[in-house]
């Protein structure tokens, strides 16, 4: 019995002093991820939303795809091929059509301000943290890695909330904060966090990236779904083009 107790200790203690020898070399990386992600990304995109259109925001959004592919050439992660550039204009395209609700005339009257330049900040932090996640194989699980970004992001989040303290903004702790901050957790939290990890760990970047122009698609269903808009062909012919783009970019060039 002791025996068995002493092997058991020796062995988690071996284990703990080899994943901390993991973490210790990627803390460096992992804290900047979670600076970028958790504190960075999260409230500059609902701080950008107080001043811009949630369309200028999809708009922004759709260039995280190139900005990706952008920095994996640059810091020479994967390398782009021709389907991937194709994949990424069509599927720019399907964004371009379904919200503009097919009429170009919206797009060209678009007017930008300094929300979307905030938004500009989202694409660059999430298209970085994308790259970096691909450069840096992480020997530790998913639930890990989340686990370290998160607790170094909330760290960086405490003098936001002081801040937001000091200048009258209290958060009401009701029933709807409650179930609202259960669905952030849950969802936009760990589970997209996971599953965004986990696709670039066996796709990549590049090609990961571009199921980011899934995101106003899906939108648009829900609209038709749970507000009852009409669906209309922009919908179907903006659905083909970005589909269609996201298979060109998984294409091998070699197909």
């Amino acid at each position: 019995m002791d025996f068995s107790l002493d092997n058991f200790t020796s062995f988690y203690l071996q284990r703990n002093s080899w994943q901390f020898s993991l973490y210790k070399k990627k803390i460096l990386v992992i804290g900047f991820m979670g600076v970028i992600t958790i504190s960075l990304f999260n409230s500059v995109v609902y701080y950008a939303l107080n001043y811009t259109q949630i369309i200028n925001a999809v708009l922004v959004l759709a260039a995280i795809p190139a900005a990706t592919i952008f920095l994996s050439s640059i810091m020479k992660i994967e390398k782009t091929n021709l389907f991937q550039i194709l994949g990424l204009v069509l599927s720019i395209i399907g964004i371009g059509a379904i919200i503009s609700n097919g009429e170009v005339e919206r797009i060209l009257s678009l007017s930008f301000n300094k929300g979307d330049l905030w938004m500009i900040v989202c694409v660059l932090s999430w298209s970085l943290y994308t790259t970096l996640l691909k450069k840096n194989k992480f020997k530790f699980s998913q639930f890990t890695l989340i686990q370290l970004m998160v607790s170094v992001g909330l760290l960086f989040l405490i003098p936001q909330y002081f801040y937001e303290q000091s200048i009258g903004l209290e958060v009401r702790y009701n029933k709807a904060f409650f179930l609202i901050l259960f669905y952030v957790v849950m969802f936009p939290a760990i589970a997209a966090y996971y599953f965004w990890q986990k696709g670039i760990e066996i796709i990549g970047p590049n090609r990961s990236s571009m199921f980011i122009q899934l995101m106003p698609l899906f939108s648009a269903v829900m609209a038709i779904i749970i507000f009852d808009e009409k669906f209309e062909l922009y919908h179907f012919a903006g659905a083909a083009f970005v589909v269609s783009g996201i298979y060109l970019s998984n294409k091998k060039i070699n197909d």
